[in-house]
């Protein structure tokens, strides 16, 4: 026998209702989440008026970080360019034009 149209309304305000109470406690873990983030971002906030000193060395070794980590990069693609550039040296305009430049780059790191 097929469900009358009542009986199948009933299931769908039963599924429904199921479908709220997942969402409800969805929502709390969200709500819960959000508080623990609150939370930590309050406690991040009160360390670095406490303690100033610590937050000072703290940038202070992230920028150093930085400026390190850019001076390397840069090194690198600047041997990696140099490297690629004497590849060309063999073409007849061009090669010309990068020998000149390699010859002064060499000039300068001679004593």
């Amino acid at each position: 026998m097929a469900p009358t149209p009542t009986e199948q309304l009933m299931h769908k305000i039963d599924q429904v209702l199921l479908e709220l109470q997942e969402v409800r406690k969805v929502n709390e873990r969200m709500d819960k989440i959000a508080m623990f983030l609150e939370d930590i971002r309050l406690a991040d906030v009160i360390q670095n008026y406490t303690a100033p000193r610590k937050l000072l060395w703290i940038n202070f070794l992230a920028g150093l970080a930085r400026g390190l980590g850019l001076t390397i990069g840069t090194a690198i693609v600047l041997a990696l360019l140099g490297s690629l550039l004497s590849q060309f040296l063999s073409i007849p305009i061009l090669g010309d034009y990068i020998r000149e430049l390699v010859e002064y780059v060499q000039s300068y790191s001679q004593p």
